[in-house]
């Protein structure tokens, strides 16, 4: 049996990436990187660089340098992009949201993953991000980058509506693993290049057997 391949993967984004909100201090990043173990194949070290309220132009700007450090050692080396709704929430204009983030897919040399933007807000900022999210498709289907889009189906799903933490706009436990996922099964196990594990990973909530 060969050694898993030692795969490191930088997540950028706003704080829908840095898991603000879900009690258990996961977000979508953690446990997707629970439900990614060893056996696929990779050992993943999955680096969760989420800003709150950080818009896209602001995040490709840090995307070389903090990409460096972590991507020192390792045999292979990955990028997920997952910005927008930060951009709606401040009222970037549309166009300069594309522009920043084909900037960002031109400023690296790995692999690209971009997640899209969730339904979150009042009726205007849902609108907002509607359009991000079709723009940010259009971009990743021109330059043949693998795109996961949450907006339209958390948008039909009620639980993603009711799964809202105290603030009233950021996830709870409950939305961040919809999130997650929608990760999951949209794209990320063939991005990785693995097979989706065969045996659920170990619940740590389970009661332990008695001894």
């Amino acid at each position: 049996m060969t050694d898993p391949r030692d795969v490191r993967v930088c997540v950028f984004g706003d704080s829908f990436v840095a898991g603000v909100g879900d009690p258990k201090a996961l977000g979508w990043v953690g446990r997707v990187a629970a439900r990614t173990p060893s056996s696929t194949g990779v050992a993943l070290t999955a680096y969760s660089l989420g800003v709150r309220g950080e818009a896209t132009e602001e995040m490709v700007v840090r995307m070389p340098m903090e990409c460096a450090p972590r991507f020192a050692r390792g045999d292979e080396h990955r990028v997920v992009l997952a910005p927008g709704v930060a951009d709606a929430f401040r009222g970037v204009p549309v166009a300069r949201s594309v522009a920043a983030l084909e900037f960002g897919l031109s400023s690296v040399s790995v692999p690209v993953l971009v997640v899209g933007p969730p339904p979150v807000g009042d009726d205007p900022m849902l609108a907002r991000i509607g359009e991000l999210d079709a723009a940010w498709a259009r971009l990743c289907g021109d330059r043949g980058v693998p795109y996961i889009p949450t907006f339209g189906p958390l948008s039909a799903k009620d639980a993603w509506r009711t799964a809202r933490a105290d603030d009233g706009l950021h996830p709870d436990q409950t939305g961040y693993g919809l999130l997650a996922y929608l990760v999951l099964n949209g794209g990320w196990y063939p991005w990785l290049g693995i097979e989706a594990p065969i045996t659920p990973v170990k619940d740590r909530r389970a009661p332990r057997a008695e001894s």
